[in-house]
């Protein structure tokens, strides 16, 4: 499942989902209106508590293992400069700054980036 939104754009959409306006939706879960409407927009990050996390995920009716729950939390890791806790092993931890210094050196074109992520899915 690939994705061009943001979080607050992904949790905007799943909020929209579920039938209720923001006002509506943070009444009935007793959140401030205010901050999520700035995280739905962009102006707030997403929360870095991933007990925050799985509340919204799970108010927002994401069923838990899904694509579109996993997909949540790693645009909440994204945008907060994080790598998703799965990812968080000694093993690949250690090898991603050669991967890192492998895509700065080649430069990949969107395309060749394309074709990466393609590969790293098939394998």
């Amino acid at each position: 499942m690939e994705t061009k939104k943001t979080f607050g754009e992904f949790f905007k959409e799943k909020r929209m989902n579920t039938g209720l306006t923001l006002r509506h939706f943070c009444e009935k879960h007793n959140l401030d209106a205010g901050n999520m409407s700035k995280m739905e927009r962009g102006i707030s990050q997403p929360p870095k508590s991933e007990e925050l996390l799985k509340k919204y995920a799970k108010l927002l009716k994401l069923e838990e293992g899904s694509d579109n729950w996993y997909l949540f939390f790693d645009l909440a890791a994204a945008e907060t400069g994080r790598l998703p806790k799965e990812l968080v092993e000694k093993d690949i931890v250690a090898r991603m700054p050669v991967l890192f210094r492998t895509i700065r050196r080649k430069k990949l074109s969107k395309d060749k980036l394309d074709k990466l992520i393609k590969l790293i899915k098939e394998s």
